[in-house]
């Protein structure tokens, strides 16, 4: 598994704010989505593409586009769906799919209670969206159903991550056959007792739509 922190200023500054208790939800979603594009930059560098012959106003030349079968984009619901305008805009022809999973706050063990993506994958290449890499049960959770349906290589992107969830995802998936790679703004200090992100930015879904009751 490969592990990418993105340290860039402009990444560092966005975050910074994103950090801000004071932050209002409307800010805290326009950064997040300037934020992700950001990250995508980085996490598409690998991303498959085929050569094509064009004409210019000048002259023949040879270019790239993206390699079939499309790249497929998908979110983890809720607080996943933040990032994803930020992720197409920069991959407008990719797919996209939808998992949702939630944490047992006492447990903290991911279940899944959605998903809405093809059945086959072989061949694509994925792109999960997920604000936190916190404990890692929910990416590790993922990352095997998008292998299971024989997905080539799983890129997670997430705002922030803790040294336990990064640690927990190598020794899960450290020998699959399926190439993993994490891209993240930064690696914070540790998980809190409840399994949080010290220092963190709180509850990501939360500061994204409000406290849902």
């Amino acid at each position: 598994m490969r592990i990418h922190v993105a340290d860039h200023p402009l990444i560092a500054h966005k975050l910074t704010t994103l950090r801000d208790q004071q932050t209002d939800s409307p800010t805290f979603r326009r950064l997040a989505d300037e934020l992700v594009t950001l990250l995508a930059y980085e996490a598409t560098r690998d991303v498959r593409v085929s050569p094509v012959e064009i004409v210019t106003p000048v002259a023949p030349t040879t270019g790239v586009r993206l390699a079939a079968p499309k790249p497929l984009v998908v979110p983890i619901l809720r607080a996943g769906l933040g990032m994803l305008d930020g992720m197409v805009r920069l991959l407008p022809t990719a797919e996209v799919g939808f998992l949702g999973m939630v944490r047992d706050e006492g447990t903290l063990t991911p279940s899944t209670y959605a998903t809405r993506m093809p059945d086959d994958l072989s061949g694509r290449q994925c792109y999960v969206l997920d604000p936190m890499l916190a404990t890692g049960g929910t990416l590790i959770a993922a990352v095997n159903l998008l292998a299971s349906r024989g997905a080539e290589d799983v890129t997670a992107i997430c705002l922030l991550a803790a040294p336990e969830g990064i640690a927990a995802m190598e020794k899960a998936l450290g020998d699959s056959s399926v190439p993993v790679t994490v891209v993240t703004a930064a690696i914070d200090e540790r998980l809190n007792e409840h399994g949080y992100i010290v220092p963190g930015l709180g509850d990501a879904g939360d500061r994204l739509y409000g406290v849902a009751g």
